[in-house]
């Protein structure tokens, strides 16, 4: 709005405080010496500028306004479901993902609360069992893996189930099945769980296969179980490369669930107040390096000579006057959710006594693989990319490197030295 100024200065009078911008592209802010002789002569609180007649075939055109990017409201929550129905809606996904990968997040809300209570409820300790690795199942092992399994099959999505925890892949009956591949460890870190450490659960989601279908009323049929069976294997055992989706879900201070449909890769935390997981990291990028490193070192005399002296050169101060850090917690999940977000390098390399590695290929070492290479780092087995290992069983191990680029440029240069 403007107003009449007396006659010591031409100009017009802006009683806002807008930019003079917003008026003309031609106003010019009056001489500081005439603004101040206004002010003291009781014309004050508002903007003086100057306005030139001026030829506006030979004026400057106005300036381009760009359109700002809104800010994020500190305040706005995203939660799980509203960001699965986005990138449904955009077309990212399909319906039937989005109520697979909901389903797993059911799953994992479930162990999490077992994991809390589970000193209260008698639920640590040996279930007296050993499963299809060797290895003797916690009570958890066992409980997680049933929750898993009635998870997927009752999302009626799902059309083969392969578990640490089972012999072989399971086939959901055909009248409730939509045949997604779904491959999981449901507790890793089993070991960790009777003294409240860290643990997780760890998926990978492969494409629908029509060839895998167990109608029920085959159940009495042993051949045609067998050779059900015998589809599901072949179905199951891809490489990482076909994988749709992975993810994990980290059991600590915080549950937070972490997965990845080929674009990026996002963390949920787990809200105890509502029950939702809520977006809290959102497309995390691996450090191109860093300064933690998390072997198994009491393995160290087993190792090949080459990696001995890799690990050697970490110990050792670098231009920095500092060694790497060394941090270990026995919990796949626990050491790659901190890598991602600080950089550095995971190792479960082959030795002397194990040619093969600890980790299972098909549901922990690609899965991982998977989420670390869509986050801009690396997993190799030392020769070649997990993500390119053909699994020949349900059960394969493989040895594994994984973590930022640059530190896994540099154990690739120790391990193929002569």
């Amino acid at each position: 709005m403007a107003e009449a100024v007396p006659a010591l200065f031409r100009g017009i009078r802006f009683t806002g405080y807008s930019s003079t911008s917003r008026y003309s592209p031609f106003c010019i802010p009056p001489a500081t010496g005439a603004v101040k002789k206004l002010v003291n002569n009781g014309i004050s609180g508002a903007r003086i500028i100057r306005c030139e007649a001026v030829d506006l075939e030979s004026a400057p055109a106005a300036p381009e306004i760009k359109p700002t990017k809104k800010k994020k409201n500190r305040y706005e929550m995203e939660n799980l479901t509203t960001w699965l129905l986005r990138q449904e809606q955009s077309g990212q996904i399909d319906a039937e993902l989005t109520v697979v990968l909901s389903s797993i997040s059911l799953a994992c809300k479930q162990i999490a609360s077992l994991l809390q209570r589970s000193n209260i409820i008698n639920l640590t300790g040996g279930q007296g069992t050993v499963n299809v690795q060797g290895e003797d199942q916690k009570k958890l092992d066992v409980i997680s893996n049933e929750l898993f399994c009635n998870c997927l099959r009752s999302s009626g999505r799902t059309g083969i189930i392969a578990s640490e925890e089972e012999d072989t892949p399971v086939a959901v009956e055909e009248t409730n099945s939509g045949n997604y591949i779904v491959v999981f460890d449901p507790i890793d870190g089993s070991a960790n769980i009777d003294i409240s450490l860290t643990t997780g659960s760890i998926f990978g989601i492969y494409a629908p296969d029509q060839h895998c279908l167990v109608d029920s009323d085959d159940d009495d049929d042993d051949l045609a179980l067998d050779e059900a069976k015998q589809r599901c294997i072949v179905s199951v055992c891809q490489p990482g490369s076909n994988l749709l989706a992975a993810g994990y879900c980290l059991y600590s201070s915080s549950v937070v669930l972490t997965l990845s449909i080929g674009r990026g890769v996002f963390a949920f935390t787990l809200d105890p107040a509502y029950g939702e997981f809520v977006l809290t990291h959102e497309d995390i990028k691996i450090p191109k390096s860093g300064k933690i490193y998390s072997f198994n070192e009491g393995n160290y005399d087993l190792w090949d000579e080459n990696l001995q002296k890799y690990l050697d050169h970490l110990r050792k101060p670098g231009a920095n006057g500092k060694p790497y850090s060394g941090r270990y917690i026995g919990c796949l999940v626990g050491e790659i959710h901190r890598m991602l977000l600080y950089g550095g390098i995971y190792g479960n390399p082959k030795n002397i006594n194990n040619k093969n590695g600890n980790l299972r290929l098909l549901y922990e070492c690609a899965p991982m693989s998977y989420l670390v290479e869509q986050a801009g780092g690396k997993a190799t087995d030392g020769v070649q990319r997990i993500l390119d290992i053909m699994p020949e069983q349900i059960h394969q191990r493989t040895p594994i490197f994984i973590g930022s680029p640059d530190e896994i440029d540099k154990l690739e240069r120790y391990l193929l030295a002569e």
